[in-house]
């Protein structure tokens, strides 16, 4: 096949959203399909396969957008014509302007198109002080619904969750395919090490932000009776970093801020005890996925804006959001219970296995060729119609 991926963001790694893409345009070469890719990256610059376009102004917004990390490409037509025709299928990975026009010209081209859902509508309305606004995030995956996902023939949701919470806040069903963004080998085989005395580490990452709430978890640790033997550590970077510094402040054990490469967070996870989950808001949480996969136990907020909750094999891997004494709880009990501890470890260990990137990407690479398939030249009619056949071609039931 060849496949264009529509990428609103750079592909730097330094967020969830980036690392899948980079993983599915990896995967895909890897199983010897050609991959085009527009992004606003402009360290791909003359790479091959590579359209670079450029970065959206945000007039006198464009600091704040620097603060908060955020880099949105601006759409350039001819650009776009030339990495769309004669492709057999394009992916987009965000629900922005580049995307839209994308999908307007492979309709033009009569070209199938495909969506990965990787924004939750609170990932947009915190940055307007309205995460928590029910009438603002229907908002927002209605008009998500509306550019991108209506016009599309599949739809990849990270997890069954962000699909039932998308389509019932549309109130409209789509063809969906339930795939995880899937856990890079190297996760896999971490190797614990083993700890002579020395502190009980507790690992935190992702971006330092509102929504993921770290915060939490430091005033949950001056709250525990084992302060003094805890040491935090946040894989990650962000616009709160000094917010969360200056919170930290008292602690006995100053923790770690540090964004990480993955080989430094593989042997992060390696040394540490327990991985706490702060988000409030979460489509599948890789970054959790990663620290089960790599022998930790997790203890997750229990949001009903998160997915990552779905993760949690006993009542003890669950706190109440933004409940630092429930929280200072359950860590107690984990260091006060050693074999509970190393029990649910081994339990979690069983339950990583589905997460292997690899199958995660042969099923990515199923959905797009029985997409192509599905449509078989036939173009031109409502989405919803070709929708339907996609599902049922050839036996095919989309999940």
């Amino acid at each position: 096949m060849i496949v264009t991926v529509i990428c609103d963001i750079p592909l730097s790694r330094n967020n969830g959203t980036a690392v899948a893409a980079g993983n599915l345009i990896e995967a895909l070469k890897e199983r010897g399909h050609e991959v085009r890719v527009v992004c606003p990256d402009e360290s791909k610059w003359g790479e091959e396969g590579y359209f670079v376009v450029p970065k959206r102004s945000f007039g006198i917004f464009n600091k704040y957008v620097a603060k908060n990390g955020v880099a949105l490409a601006k759409p350039v037509e001819k650009m776009l014509y030339k990495a769309i025709q004669g492709a057999d299928i394009i992916h987009c990975v965000m629900p922005f302007k580049l995307s839209a026009a994308a999908i307007e010209i492979a309709w033009e081209l009569k070209i199938p198109v495909s969506a990965g859902f990787h924004c939750q509508a609170e990932n947009v309305t915190n940055h307007l002080g309205l995460m928590n606004s029910r009438a603002a995030n229907r908002a927002i995956y209605r008009r998500f619904y509306r550019r991108i996902y209506s016009k599309c023939d599949c739809v990849h949701y990270p997890t069954v969750f962000i699909r039932n919470e998308f389509e019932r806040q549309c109130n409209r069903r789509t063809n969906g395919y339930v795939i995880s963004n899937g856990v890079d080998e190297e996760f896999f085989t971490c190797k614990r090490k083993k700890k002579e005395g020395g502190k009980f580490t507790i690992l935190c990452t992702g971006r330092y932000s509102h929504e993921k709430a770290q915060g939490v978890l430091i005033d949950a640790v001056k709250k525990s009776v084992h302060e003094s033997e805890i040491k935090l550590v946040f894989a990650g970077s962000g616009p709160m970093e000094e917010e969360l510094k200056k919170r930290a402040e008292g602690l006995t054990n100053p923790p770690v801020f540090a964004f990480m490469s993955r080989k430094e967070l593989v042997q992060t996870i390696a040394s540490a005890d327990l991985y706490v989950h702060t988000a409030k808001v979460e489509i599948e949480a890789i970054s959790c996925l990663e620290a089960i996969c790599g022998g930790l136990v997790p203890v997750i907020a229990d949001s009903e804006k998160s997915a990552t909750r779905g993760f949690a094999m006993g009542a003890h891997n669950l706190f109440k959001p933004d409940d630092a004494e429930d929280l200072a709880g359950k860590i107690d009990f984990f260091i006060d219970n050693p074999y509970e501890l190393e029990k649910c470890r081994l339990l979690y260990l069983g339950f990583a296995g589905k997460f292997e990137k690899s199958r995660c990407m042969d099923e990515m690479e199923n959905m797009l060729a029985r997409t192509v398939l599905a449509n078989g030249g036939e173009y031109g009619v409502p989405v919803t119609e070709r929708a339907q056949r996609a599902a049922v071609f050839g036996g095919i039931k989309a999940e």
